[in-house]
């Protein structure tokens, strides 16, 4: 029986249990890769991933923001404290929370001209990381890493 690629890697002599084992670990170790080439993409532009994150789901939201929770439920990784996410945000002048005229218990956050100038400048670069991490593979290739990644993430419901 021939190594896998991830066996080499690991420097692992046993088999994997399971084909679902080997895929999995596949899927936490291509995450690692990415991740900290991103994490290091981010220190170096002046921020992090869970504040780009936030920039980005605001800047589609418009001009008139979001309240936290619905900024909390479109993140990509769940933050336990988008509170302290957001005070970040407001303390580098790239997000605003106002309260709402028809509730004041409600407070939307949205990006400041400033937030949007910064966003905007690491558009062209995080293309390009994005390029240099995968574009290697064809988009019939990259068609098929998706749906399988959805359909990984799609677990099939059970009947009683």
């Amino acid at each position: 029986m021939t190594r896998s690629d991830l066996q080499t890697e690991l420097q692992q002599t046993k088999p994997f249990s399971s084909l679902e084992e080997e895929a999995v670990l596949n899927l936490m170790r291509s995450y690692d890769c990415v991740n900290r080439e991103l994490s290091r993409f981010f220190r170096e532009h002046g921020t992090s991933e869970p504040q780009y994150n936030v920039m980005r789901i605001l800047r589609g939201a418009g001009p008139d923001g979001l309240p936290s929770l619905e900024i909390a439920n479109r993140m990509l990784f769940r933050t336990p404290d988008i509170t302290r996410l957001i005070d970040r945000l407001e303390a580098a002048g790239w997000a605003e929370r106002q309260r709402t005229e028809e509730d004041r218990r409600v407070v939307r956050v949205r990006l400041t001209a400033r937030g949007q100038r910064f966003l905007g400048s690491l558009d062209e670069p995080i293309r390009a990381f994005h390029l240099e991490q995968i574009g290697h593979m064809s988009r019939e290739e990259l068609g098929e890493l998706i749906r399988l990644l959805e359909k990984a993430r799609t677990k099939p419901s059970t009947s009683s």
